[in-house]
């Protein structure tokens, strides 16, 4: 007869099932049970397919099952990434999407990892050595826009409507950037906004339902009100009657051309060049007077 062993488990019962797993095909279970989690919270499912992908690449760059992560670990991939030149916030979503699986592992699976590789879960993300390196921007080195910058970008961007092969993109990108400035929405709450969102007879100026407004600390979507300030409510009026007819028809407030939501980086791309339009370095599209996507 085979010796039996016996192993105490702290912090949770005896979990079923054979105590050695092959500890790629585990880490698998557990995203998936991750996943399932968002799902049962209503994640928004463009959040959802988002963060799944962070989370597959942060943990492709750890090289290691996350519950063998150390700190040494995590300062390896967010020095790599600051050294390839990635963006501040890119850095904070690697750490941030790690440690909200680190803490589903520790609430739901850490007494099944103890049994089965003998590892008990120990938090390698510290305010420290996450703060060394995806500290906030600095205001002083990004300054907000001036009003007078602001109207001269507006300003352009109403006479490329007039120059644009597709007056019906042009136009919907003015209001979308109107709605994002006017009514202080990130790009991916503005991409899921519906047109029975726009509420014209709920106050003075009307409100926006933000049904899909960010969560903190992976809380879910939190549902606001915001009101259209600013004549808003004039631009959303006219885009509603003289440009979503242009798009197929479907909820969706500012479309792409199938009718679906805008992507948050088709937004952030469809930004960045008319901007650098406004500031005096056109790009060739719009010196040929012409309306192309801009590179995904």
């Amino acid at each position: 007869m085979a010796e039996a062993r016996l192993q105490v488990i702290a912090g949770g019962g005896v979990p079923q099932g054979p105590l050695v797993r092959d500890p790629w095909q585990f880490q698998a279970a557990c995203v998936e049970a991750f996943v399932a989690s968002w799902r049962a919270r209503r994640f928004s499912p463009v959040t959802i397919d988002n963060d799944i992908g962070l989370l597959e690449r942060t943990l492709v760059a750890l090289g290691r099952p996350a519950w063998e992560v150390t700190p040494e670990d995590i300062d390896r991939v967010i020095g790599d990434l600051a050294v390839k030149g990635r963006a501040t916030s890119t850095r904070r979503e690697y750490v941030q999407i790690f440690k909200g699986f680190h803490r589903f592992l520790q609430a739901r699976k850490a007494a099944e990892i103890e049994a089965a590789f003998g590892v008990r879960l120990i938090r390698p993300v510290y305010e420290f050595n996450a703060s060394r390196h995806v500290g906030d921007d600095s205001p002083a080195l990004l300054p907000p826009p001036t009003p007078e910058r602001v109207n001269e970008f507006f300003d352009f961007m109403k006479q490329r409507i007039a120059t644009a092969r597709k007056y019906g993109p042009a136009a919907r990108d003015y209001a979308l950037f109107r709605t994002l400035y006017h009514a202080g929405l990130r790009s991916e709450e503005a991409s899921l906004l519906e047109k029975p969102d726009l509420h014209f007879t709920r106050g003075p100026f009307g409100k926006l339902h933000v049904r899909f407004g960010k969560g903190a600390r992976t809380s879910g979507p939190r549902p606001r009100w915001v009101p259209m300030l600013d004549g808003l409510d004039l631009v959303l009026r006219w885009f509603l009657e003289d440009v979503r007819g242009k798009f197929p028809d479907s909820p969706v407030l500012f479309a792409d051309e199938s009718g679906g939501p805008l992507h948050r980086g088709t937004i952030r791309n469809r930004l960045r060049y008319p901007y650098f339009g406004a500031l005096g370095a056109v790009p060739r599209y719009l010196h040929r007077g012409q309306e192309a996507e801009p590179a995904q």
